[in-house]
């Protein structure tokens, strides 16, 4: 299967997963309940997902044991958007070519939902069903997307990169700010993709965790030029908006040659981590280049 094929397959199966998992919840609250929907199912590359599967399936496990993991990162990546657009933050109003979250159910509602998806992503991980020689390896999971999802993730990264603002930092910083901002829940990904597995050899695990950190970061670093040299209709959202916010960016730090460059030597240092390994990862090899190709 071609890489589009796979991305298609592991979307569909992600989204299903999540409209289930969303549609099961009692109702309490109706209104939060449909903009918790609209902010996980409106769209989307399913990223996340895809990498815990893709990692999956390329050490061979059963993808029903990530199929969990992958609703649950998706609902923690739905709920950083979901406040990363509210007016406290970015105050963005298009996500993904819609309205945004807060400004279709309000900002208070907005905030309420991102906090809900938090929890619910925990809550649908520590439900799933594992068996019980992999109990160990699904706390280990919960740990996984709590340090991924918090102050040692995607909520460090984002104070830092708001404390980035108004101000031009080196690439030492801006790739700090990354780490956590971006590229704290691709690696996450990778990992409870890995803890799919039990007992896996740590050379291997160190393949794949170089592979995580490379593309995680070239995803953030191609953003950036995204922002730059495409437009709103593509992006889903408002094109030059870092330039407007007067963000940190790397196209501003080293300019957008020089950015294009060092995205794509990322992409080719994640390629060569998993290339190496005794499992065939062209998937996840396509996927590497992918990131520094795609227009959105």
């Amino acid at each position: 299967m071609t890489l589009k094929e796979v991305l298609t397959a592991y979307q569909e199966r992600v989204n299903e997963k999540l409209k289930q998992a969303i549609d099961g919840l009692p109702v309490v609250a109706p209104k939060l309940k449909e903009a918790m929907s609209y902010g996980t199912l409106l769209g989307g590359k399913r990223v996340r997902p895809f990498l815990v599967y893709a990692t999956a399936n390329a050490l061979n496990a059963d993808l029903k044991l990530a199929d969990a993991p992958a609703v649950a990162i998706e609902c923690i990546h739905a709920y950083s958007l979901i406040h990363d657009d509210l007016p406290a933050m970015d105050d963005d109003d298009l996500r993904r070519g819609h309205p945004t979250v807060h400004k279709k159910y309000g900002e208070a509602t907005g905030v309420l939902s991102g906090d809900a998806l938090q929890a619910f992503a925990f809550e649908v991980l520590a439900k799933a069903e594992f068996e019980k020689d992999m109990l160990s390896n699904q706390v280990e999971m919960l740990k996984v997307l709590a340090v991924g999802s918090g102050y040692q993730g995607i909520c460090g990264g984002q104070e830092l990169d708001i404390e980035a603002e108004n101000r031009l930092v080196s690439q030492s910083e801006l790739e700090k700010v990354h780490q956590y901002k971006t590229g704290a829940l691709i690696e996450s990904a990778v990992e409870l993709g890995l803890l799919c597995v039990k007992d896996l050899d740590e050379n291997i695990k160190k393949g794949f965790r170089i592979y995580a950190h490379c593309i995680g970061l070239a995803f953030q670093v191609w953003d950036d030029v995204l922002d730059i040299i495409s437009d709103t209709e593509t992006l889903g959202k408002p094109q030059g908006s870092d330039i407007d916010s007067n963000k940190s960016t790397y196209p501003k730090l080293m300019g957008l040659e020089k950015a294009k460059e060092y995205a794509k030597s990322l992409a080719s240092t994640a390629v060569a981590s998993v290339a190496a390994l005794p499992f065939d990862t062209r998937i996840l090899q396509d996927f590497a280049m992918y990131i520094v190709e795609r227009d959105h």
